[in-house]
């Protein structure tokens, strides 16, 4: 190895640690407590940039709880890989309220949202649940957006992907219900963007009878598809589509 490639692959192997420094800072933007939510997350259909979001946690005094209950905001940014330079942004003021039906998770969605040839969509996921597991209730929102300027706009609002619920003894016997949806970009479009074909299958969990005696099976229904169209503003929900 010549002095010359020495120094290259010394560099170069220092940019690269600088590089991982960069994106570790920014995979925990600053939280006001213990109780919000912060992620990030390279956005591969554009390289060179990335994704955050963030959930403040701000108490209700009407709750009187001291934990995660509370109003929670949402700020979402699209910044430069390489300096974290903010390039577009969105900000919800009290965008959520967690209380009996709590958050849990918040994640950044990149799948392959193209909803024109030069547009595509981001994705953030949110996931809430109770807390009894007599009767269970838990759902993930969708909601999208995408890149305008300097502003980030919603398209699809709170579309619940997964919907959990029922009423059971803990141990067996009892009904409980799961649906999952999924998202495709269909073939056809409406105000100049893709309609969404939304994939819905439900299953549902019978139980009967106590401990070794304890019988269990399930029905999945067959799969149901929903075309979603944009409306020139957003993608248009139907009853029982969207979280509240």
């Amino acid at each position: 190895m010549t002095l010359k490639s020495g120094l290259m692959g010394s560099l170069a192997a220092c940019s690269l640690i600088m590089t991982a420094q960069v994106f570790a800072e920014c995979a925990s933007p600053p939280l006001s407590d213990e109780f919000g939510f912060s992620v990030c997350k390279d956005w591969p259909a554009y390289p060179g940039l990335t994704l955050t979001a963030t959930s403040q946690h701000e108490a209700n005094p009407s709750f009187d709880s001291s934990g995660s209950d509370g109003i929670y905001d949402l700020s979402l940014a699209v910044v430069s890989g390489s300096d974290l330079k903010p390039l577009a942004s969105f900000h919800q003021a009290s965008a959520f309220v967690s209380d009996a039906f709590g958050i849990e998770d918040l994640q950044l969605d990149t799948a392959r949202y193209t909803l024109t040839p030069e547009l595509r969509a981001f994705g953030v996921r949110i996931r809430f649940s109770g807390s009894s597991r007599a009767n269970p209730m838990a759902e993930t929102w969708l909601s999208l957006y995408v890149k305008e300027g300097n502003k980030l706009r919603p398209i699809l609002d709170r579309l619940i992907t997964e919907a959990e619920s029922g009423e059971w003894d803990t141990n067996c016997a009892g009904e409980r219900y799961n649906t999952v949806r999924t998202v495709e970009i269909g073939k056809t479009s409406s105000h100049g963007f893709a309609d969404l074909i939304v994939k819905s299958v439900a299953t549902r969990i019978i139980g009967k009878g106590e401990g070794e005696a304890c019988e269990s099976r399930s029905i999945t229904a067959k799969p149901v598809l929903t075309t979603l169209r944009y409306n020139g503003k957003a993608y248009v929900l139907p009853q029982g589509f969207k979280g509240v």
